[in-house]
């Protein structure tokens, strides 16, 4: 009676490996899909940093 527990070990092992699965899939999507890692939280406010930076960067790199 005291290995009961035992038998929710198994289908709890799957729930997380397939939880790992699923998260790693959609991290290696992303980064495919944009040739970086996604930012974690990021707002309005640090899109348009994002994009002022490239365009500031762009435009110094530009040869004139």
């Amino acid at each position: 009676m005291s290995m009961v527990w035992l038998e929710a070990v198994l289908p709890l092992g799957i729930i997380a490996g397939m939880l790992c699965v699923m998260g790693n899939a959609q991290y290696y999507i992303h980064k495919a899909a944009h040739g970086r890692p996604k930012h974690i939280g990021s707002d309005m406010w640090d899109v348009a940093m994002e994009r002022r930076d490239k365009k500031l960067i762009e435009k110094l790199s530009a040869p004139n």
